[in-house]
This record gives structure tokens, sequence and C-alpha cells, in this order.
């Protein structure tokens, strides 16, 4: 092979792999953007419920820097010792959820939400591990407002489920709610694109079926037959994988319109839920009193 043919043949392979850089980085980009539609600009103020908030910051563990609102529980209210810790999905912020927080609100129980790195006031870009150390944040920040992490409730809504998933594998819990989740994102990318090897190229993983073999806390899962973006195969393969003591609930309406299809139907899965949460207590405080009189 002469010169001038070997340098055409280095030129076609650098191009090659330039190309396949390119295409790479493109697919990426692509990825992202399917995963995560950051929203920084927040519509309203967590006043508009008409009911005390703290608008509150905390630090991940890797020095970004998260805002929330927290809804304490009425103050006579049965349940204000439990709260819940919602992580939303990946559209908007904390501003378009107001509705959810007092819909949960009206359990007795009381609500931190957050927005994840690059949504709404948090500082960042969003990734798979950044939204578990801010959900881990979050969740400190309860212990240090002075929740028990057997009062803590993970919800973690559509995305947001395989972030709260991860939560109850690294921090304690008093319960997890999936509500409208997948298996895992692979699982819902391959279904949205089957004409891309997602499997195969998938770096974003939120792999909420594989984790929930491993999580020992009771568990609830909410999801509607109407849900035209994660099927409800997708809660019923969740469910067969939870453990004991766990909780499907059906609810009514597309993926972002549960409160909308049946609030009341919504609201009697969580406090059914809390129920079964306080009676699971109430048996393990008996058995720990009887094991200390022995």
């Amino acid at each position: 092979m002469n010169r001038s043919r070997q340098k055409r043949l280095g030129a076609r392979i650098v191009g090659l792999l330039v190309l396949l850089a390119v295409l790479g980085l493109m697919l990426r980009w692509f990825e992202h953007r399917q995963v995560y539609q950051p929203d920084r600009e927040l519509e309203t103020s967590g006043s508009e419920l008409g009911r005390p908030f703290e608008d509150v910051h905390f630090t991940a563990r890797d020095g970004v820097i998260l805002n929330g609102w927290f809804f304490p529980a009425e103050k006579d209210s049965p349940r204000g010792h439990l709260v819940y810790l919602l992580c939303h999905g990946n559209a908007g912020n904390i501003s378009h959820r107001l509705e959810h927080c007092a819909a949960l609100l009206e359990t007795g129980a009381g609500v931190l939400v957050f927005d994840y790195r690059g949504d709404g006031r948090s500082e960042g870009r969003p990734g798979e591990e950044g939204t578990y150390l801010d959900a881990q944040a979050a969740h400190q920040w309860l212990r240090q407002k002075g929740f028990a992490a057997a009062d803590i409730i993970a919800l973690g809504e559509s995305l947001g489920g395989g972030v709260a998933s991860e939560l109850a594998l690294r921090q304690g819990l008093g319960g997890l709610i999936l509500q409208s989740t997948y298996t895992s994102i692979t699982d819902v990318g391959s279904e949205l694109f089957p004409w891309l090897p997602v499997r195969w190229i998938a770096s974003i993983k939120y792999d909420t079926r594989g984790k929930l073999p491993a999580i020992k806390v009771p568990i609830l899962l909410m999801h509607s037959r109407a849900d035209g973006l994660i099927g409800f195969h997708h809660a019923e393969q969740n469910f067969a994988a939870a453990n004991d003591p766990k909780l499907f609930w059906e609810i009514a309406g597309a993926h972002n319109n549960f409160l909308e299809g049946d609030r009341a139907r919504y609201l009697e899965g969580l406090n059914r839920f809390l129920t079964a949460l306080e009676a699971v207590r109430a048996q393990r405080q008996s058995e720990g009193a009887t094991e200390e009189r022995r």
C-alpha cells in the first residue's frame, strides 16, 4: 500500500471515529433530554395553599444547594408525626405540585417537596446519582427537623419512583409509595423508542424493580390503567418484586391527571396505607415490649 492510500485510509478511519463520537454525544443528549425536563421558573409560591409553610434550602453531599417547601401537618392531627418526602416527576418543579401537596396534607401528615438539582431554584444539573444525593439531602433535612426515620414516607411519583426506591436502600424510612412508576428507565425507553437499541446504549438506569427485593419497608404501589406513558404492567411487575407488607391500589386518570381522575380514590389508597403503617408500628412496639419483659 503506497503512502497516499495509507493517508486516505487513515483519514477515513479518523472520520469514522469522529462520526461515532458525534453520534454518541447526540444519543447521550437525546437520552438526557427524555429523562430530565427541568423548569427553572417557579409559577407560584407555597403560600398559595393558604397554610403555614417553610421555604427551605439544604445542601447535598457533593455541595449542591437545593430548594424545597415544607408544609407541616395540622397541629391537632393524630398523624402529625408523619411526613411525606415527595420525589416528583421529571417535568416542571415544586410550583407545579401544589395540588398534589394539598391532597397529601388531607391525610393528616406533613409534606416536604423538593426540587432536584437543575429544577426551580435548586443548583446544578440533573443526573441519576445526583438525584439520589438530592433525596438523601431532603431526608437529612427532615431528620434535623426532628422527624424519626420511621416517620418519613418517601413518595416517588413517576421518575421520582426510582429516586425514592434508592432512598429506601440508603436511608431509614417508615414506608415507600411508588406512584405511576416504571420498572426501569431502560424498560420505558425500549417501549417508547423500539427502533433504538436502548438496552445497549442507555446510561441512565433507575432500576426500580431490581431494587425492590432488597427494600424491607411497607410499600404502596399506585397506578392507573389509563396511564399512557408508563404502562400498568410496570406497576404489576414492581408489585410482584416487592416484599410484604405491600399494597396495590389502582387509581384513575392519565399519567399526570391522577387527582382529576379520581381524587377521592387516590386519598382512600393513601389513608389505607397510613392505617396499615400505624398497625405495623403498633405490632412492632408490642413485640418489643414483650421481648423486654422476657
